[in-house]
């Protein structure tokens, strides 16, 4: 055990107050006050990364999985990030289709939370993006095992240079283990940080006849 004094934490305080949300600045989509939000966050000087967002998996070993990810589209049915298929986060969607994400914009003092169900995105879709993505990236993708035990980083660096003297002078084209996930919202919450806590929330839930449903819920 270490002598050292546990770090107390309780005083810890912020105040929020920047903006306000309430009823009368809610469209009936929830995807179009997500663009207007994301749209803000990214004239915010302050916002670093602004399409990162956490994704949460039902863990195959039990446990709940969250971990970054990008977000590297938005479509008005869900949000596309991209990965290696036979990493953790993979291999829990196909087990459970079940996820959850979470953007938090702590300069704007805004969180939101989106949950729904993760898709296989098809696969010339994927063919685009990857076409696009830097030379070494697409180098990484073929030489990672993503979320695999591996015997170094020297290793992977040699197993980098491998691909690259396979592919030298021609396209690289993508692993048929890698690609895109939509994720189509069931329910996605708005969070705004308030005074005092008395924080401003709103749930939309996707009806059967594919309306929302809007709820204010307390803080």
């Amino acid at each position: 055990m270490s002598d050292r004094p546990e770090k107390d934490l309780s005083t810890y305080r912020r105040q929020y107050g920047k903006f306000q949300l309430d009823e009368s600045q809610l469209p009936e989509n929830p995807m179009e006050l997500f663009r207007d939000w994301f749209a803000e966050a990214e004239r915010e000087e302050a916002c670093v990364e602004v399409n990162a967002m956490q994704l949460a998996t039902f863990g195959r070993d039990g446990f709940p999985g969250i971990r970054t990810v990008l977000l590297k589209r938005l479509r008005w049915d869900g949000f596309v990030f991209y990965t290696n298929y036979e990493s953790d986060k993979a291999q829990d969607i196909e087990k459970n289709k079940s996820v959850s994400l979470h953007f938090h914009w702590p300069q704007l003092e805004r969180q939101i939370i989106i949950k729904g169900k993760a898709e296989k995105l098809a696969p010339n879709l994927s063919d685009g993006y990857f076409s696009m993505r830097p030379r070494g990236s697409q180098l990484a993708a073929w030489a990672s095992p993503q979320s695999r035990p591996v015997p170094s980083k020297r290793w992977l660096q040699d197993k980098v240079r491998e691909f690259e003297e396979q592919f030298e002078g021609k396209e690289i084209p993508r692993p048929s283990y890698w690609g895109g996930f939509l994720v189509k919202p069931e329910k996605i919450e708005f969070w705004q940080g308030q005074p005092n806590r008395l924080h401003d929330r709103f749930l939309y839930e996707l009806q059967p006849d594919y309306t929302w449903k809007i709820t204010r819920l307390g803080s």
